[in-house]
């Protein structure tokens, strides 16, 4: 399997350079920036596949439709991104879905730090008569936007919380101009994230050819 790995840290980048590393299969958590063509999953080495919406050509699956439909009673909001305690209560809950790569604390991806954010943030909550139970974090460049991390309240899991996060995301980053969305990894192996790949216009990075 090809091999690739790579690592850096920064407090600032740019819109543009933002732009550009995400196009070159890069993510960021907080400050720190990586890329990685294979994990373990499930005991086994797997390959890793970047995902990005080019947004002209997305549009709605019958059953993306159907999701969109069955939560018309949550409240939507988008606004800066910050942590509080009821984030941090859910993020608790959300990891217990996971046996691999399972993250230590919603402050991996997003700094304690104040003022200290590499690029603009933004959030996407969902609120069920007032009580939050998913948000999605955006990284915001100029002409792409990138899920940083979506969590959402297991006990919810009925309503396709994490599909409709990426469709909130999608119909943001159209509304900002962007050209492209970039709901994070997946796996070329069967995994619980295989529903980001299901999506009109989908595309996923090439390690060995470095092309999308």
């Amino acid at each position: 399997m090809f091999l690739v790995e790579d690592y850096f840290n920064s407090q600032k980048v740019s819109a543009e350079q933002l732009d550009y590393l995400l196009a070159n299969g890069w993510r960021h958590n907080a400050t720190d920036f990586y890329r990685y063509s294979a994990t373990l999953l499930n005991g086994e080495v797997v390959e890793v596949m970047p995902l990005r919406v080019r947004l002209e050509k997305f549009w709605p699956s019958r059953s993306q439709r159907r999701v969109a439909m069955k939560n018309r009673d949550l409240e939507i909001v988008i606004r800066d991104a910050f942590i509080d305690r009821a984030k941090e209560a859910m993020f608790e809950r959300h990891k217990q879905r996971f046996k691999d790569n399972v993250p230590d604390s919603i402050y991996d991806f997003l700094t304690r730090r104040t003022g200290v954010v590499p690029c603009r943030k933004k959030e996407i909550c969902a609120y069920l008569d007032r009580r939050l139970i998913a948000a999605n974090f955006l990284g915001i460049g100029r002409t792409s936007t990138d899920a940083v991390y979506t969590i959402f309240e297991p006990e919810e899991s009925r309503r396709s919380l994490g599909t409709l996060m990426i469709l909130e995301g999608i119909r943001y980053s159209r509304s900002l101009g962007c050209r492209f969305y970039y709901p994070g990894y997946a796996y070329h192996a069967p995994s619980s994230l295989d529903y980001k790949k299901r999506f009109a216009g989908a595309e996923y990075y090439a390690w060995e050819e470095e092309i999308w």
